[in-house]
């Protein structure tokens, strides 16, 4: 399964948009990963992280190399699709190819632009996540009873099947039905597609942005959670083609911080539970290193190069606030900030590693 996101929804909801907005904003970008179409559904796009230019500036390194995130653009669907109706069968084989999941769902009025019946929000998620969960049923019935001589581990597996078979037969998307963390653990195995973390990014119109408070207390409503985005393809265009000055003004105007593509980068990072640690490679890159939480020190090393796991010594550790703050590895050093950490240390987002290993 890859470490990918996928953009999911009804067609028309503007899918393709906004996986083209993601090209755009890559090609206007001076960063040393491009935007690069690996399959004409599939771009890997880099992550907006500030702590890259303000190491860069500490340690004089002029090359940045950040962390990406690819991005699947998943055909539309129609009802039906877990029966192979429309693009159903090459829509869910996609779905299980990725680890989280952008619902996104259509909030903007054009007469131009078609819609799989009237513009219905909360039915159009339901649509969506019927056919998700239908097509979830269909994979829980394909398990077989484990037989009699089954390991305690085969046995516990089916009783989750059995529980999820219960709880997705009432409606409830298996992420949200209440499991032990042995329990997820073996769910995790089914490949199911409601068991992946989703967030839901909503599609407004240019002329929206001016009642986005009104349209957030709307859309709260469908989703209680708070767990969405908005996103307005015109203005995410519009301002790609500003330089960052006039970016930054334009965003004010409307009361944002940052663009809608930056926040759903970042909101899809922290989705798929990934956090980043930094590295200052021979005084050449200031480089972003992508882990999920809960990574070990010796299985970070192993990101860089099998041999810095394979050969790992200890780690040099420090957090990017106090590198920053010290002006290096030196200063650090001199100061006491920088800690060694053997193999099993937790790796903590935003830290500064520098690996010893032998030969």
């Amino acid at each position: 399964m890859s470490l990918g996101v996928g953009i999911v929804g009804l067609p028309n909801v503007g899918k393709s948009t906004l996986f083209n907005a993601l090209l755009k904003k890559q090609a206007a970008s001076v960063a040393n990963y491009p935007f690069c179409t690996i399959k004409p559904n599939i771009g890997v796009v880099e992550v907006p992280d500030e702590r890259l230019a303000a190491l860069s500036s500490v340690t004089g390194i002029e090359k940045i190399v950040p962390a990406i995130i690819e991005f699947y653009d998943i055909a539309g669907l129609v009802k039906g699709a877990s029966k192979g109706e429309g693009l159903g069968n090459q829509f869910l084989a996609y779905i299980r190819e990725v680890s989280a999941l952008i619902h996104l769902v259509r909030l903007f009025e054009d007469k131009e632009v078609a819609h799989v019946g009237e513009i219905n929000p909360p039915d159009d998620i339901k649509t969506v996540e019927s056919e998700l969960l239908l097509a979830d049923l269909v994979t829980l019935e394909k398990q077989k009873e484990p037989r009699l001589e089954a390991s305690k581990e085969e046995k516990l597996r089916f009783e989750t099947i059995k529980k999820l078979k219960v709880e997705l037969g009432k409606g409830a998307l298996a992420i949200k039905v209440n499991l032990s963390e042995e329990e997820k653990t073996l769910a995790s195995s089914l490949g199911l597609l409601t068991l992946k973390p989703v967030l839901y990014v909503f599609n407004i119109s240019e002329k929206q942005l001016d009642d986005l408070e009104s349209i957030k207390k709307e859309v709260t409503k469908i989703v209680p959670s708070g767990n969405f985005l908005f996103f307005s393809a015109k203005f995410e265009n519009e301002i790609l083609t500003l330089s960052e000055k006039e970016q930054q003004d334009y965003l004010k105007e409307y009361g944002l911080e940052d663009t809608g593509l930056n926040r759903l980068i970042k909101k899809s990072y922290q989705l798929l539970d990934l956090i980043s640690f930094f590295t200052t490679t021979g005084g050449k890159e200031v480089r972003a290193w992508t882990i999920k939480r809960g990574t070990v020190a010796v299985k970070a090393a192993g990101v860089i190069h099998t041999d810095f796991e394979n050969n790992f010594i200890k780690a040099d550790v420090i957090p990017f606030a106090e590198f920053v703050d010290c002006g290096g590895w030196a200063k650090a050093r001199e100061l006491g900030k920088v800690r060694t950490m053997g193999k099993d240390y937790l790796i903590e987002d935003g830290e500064v590693i520098e690996f010893k290993v032998g030969n």
